[in-house]
C-alpha cells in the first residue's frame, strides 16, 4: 500500500520528471514518464532533431504538477489511487493482444532505429570518400528527409486505417437496413 510522503522530498524529487511519482510510490507512472522524457532526449540527440525537444517542458510541467496534485489529495482519494502507466501506455500497447500488424510496426521502428545508428557510425567513413560540399549536404539533409518521409507514411497509414474502419461501420449499417 502506498502512503503519503514528506512534502519536502516530494518537491525535490518532482524536479526530475518521473522521480516524484516514484518517490510517492507510483512506480509504473514514474517509470513511464521518466522513460518518455529520456527517450525524447535520446531521439533528439541521435537523429539530430532538436525540434522534438519542445515536448520536454510540457512533459516536465505535467510531471511536476502531477506529483503535487497527488500529494495534495485527501487521504481517502490518495489511498484509492491505483498505480497505472502514465498516458495509459498499456491501452496503446496491449501486449496480450499483440497482432501481426503491430509486430510489423515494431519491426519497422527497430529497423529504422538500427539504420539511424548505422548512419551515425558510417558518417566518419563517408567524410574521407566524398567531396566536402556533398558530404555536408548528405549529413544535414538526408536524415531529416528520411524521417520526414517516415512520418508522412505513418500518418497516411493512420488515415487509411481510420477510413477502412469507417467504411466497415458504414457497410454494417447499410446491411441492417
Amino acid at each position: 500500500m502506498t502512503r503519503k510522503k514528506n512534502g519536502f522530498w516530494a518537491f525535490w524529487f518532482s524536479l526530475l520528471p518521473g522521480a516524484g511519482e516514484m518517490y510517492m510510490g507510483f512506480m509504473k507512472q514514474g517509470v513511464s514518464i521518466m522513460g518518455v522524457f529520456w527517450l525524447l532526449i535520446f531521439l533528439a540527440a541521435i537523429l539530430n532533431m532538436g525540434p522534438v525537444l519542445f515536448i520536454l517542458p510540457i512533459l516536465w510541467c505535467y510531471s511536476f504538477f502531477n506529483v503535487h496534485n497527488i500529494r495534495g489529495m485527501p487521504d481517502e482519494e490518495f489511498y484509492a489511487l491505483e498505480d497505472d502507466y502514465a498516458f495509459h501506455l498499456d491501452k496503446f500497447l496491449p501486449l496480450e493482444r499483440w497482432s501481426r500488424r503491430q509486430n510489423t510496426i515494431a519491426a519497422a521502428v527497430l529497423i529504422f532505429l538500427g539504420a539511424s545508428m548505422l548512419w551515425q557510425y558510417m558518417v566518419g567513413y563517408l567524410e574521407w570518400l566524398l567531396p566536402s560540399p556533398f558530404y555536408w549536404m548528405l549529413m544535414d539533409d538526408v536524415p531529416q528527409m528520411i524521417i520526414g518521409v517516415f512520418l508522412i507514411c505513418g500518418g497516411l497509414m493512420l488515415i487509411r486505417g481510420k477510413k477502412r474502419e469507417l467504411d466497415q461501420i458504414e457497410d454494417k449499417g447499410q446491411e441492417g437496413i
